[in-house]
């Protein structure tokens, strides 16, 4: 109802893609501190907040994996944007892409044996498919436009996403008279 809501950082910086841990005691979210993206943890009961990869890379798009031990994001390192895992309490990432392009947005299946992400490492952003440890990368989305944000639903059959610009072939209405493309 909105009542009693209290501010959890202090509003000096953006801070973008907020995510509650599944226990419910943490907080993973990418801020503007220092005028650079970086992802941080915030330990809810505590309100301590710490980097989740030190250093100076930019880092964003976090999310808790489905058993809230470890954290999937994207970092930027020599021009390239790949998504990496780290466990939640920290250490070293683990990078599981590697194609030149930006993979980012990934989001786990609610077993936590996938992960679903965008890449625009076909020529425009499409969405794809990996295995946990990064094996399998598989395209599964094929249409014009621009692919992006995909979320596993609850029982992890289908994957939400959002989809700007292009049109799918016969499904568009606005083809021109003169022309059938879009």
């Amino acid at each position: 109802d909105g009542a009693n809501h209290r501010y959890l950082t202090t509003g000096k910086a953006t801070v973008l893609t907020p995510r509650v841990s599944p226990t419910g005691d943490r907080l993973v979210y990418m801020s503007y501190q220092g005028r650079r993206p970086r992802v941080y943890v915030m330990d809810l009961a505590t309100g301590a907040e710490r980097l989740l990869v030190p250093g100076l890379a930019m880092t964003f798009s976090p999310r808790f994996s489905p058993d809230g031990r470890q954290i999937i994001f994207t970092m930027a390192t020599n021009g390239n944007s790949d998504i990496y895992i780290v466990d939640a309490a920290g250490g070293t990432p683990k990078r599981l892409t590697s194609a030149p392009g930006v993979d980012t947005s990934p989001s786990f299946s609610p077993d936590g044996r996938k992960i679903a992400f965008e890449s625009d490492r076909s020529g425009s952003q499409q969405l794809y498919v990996m295995d946990r440890d990064g094996d399998n990368q598989k395209r599964i989305s094929f249409g014009g436009g621009a692919y992006a944000a995909p979320v596993w639903s609850p029982t992890g059959d289908t994957i939400a996403f959002t989809k700007q610009g292009g049109c799918d072939r016969g499904r568009c209405r606005h083809r021109s008279r003169r022309s059938r493309r879009c």
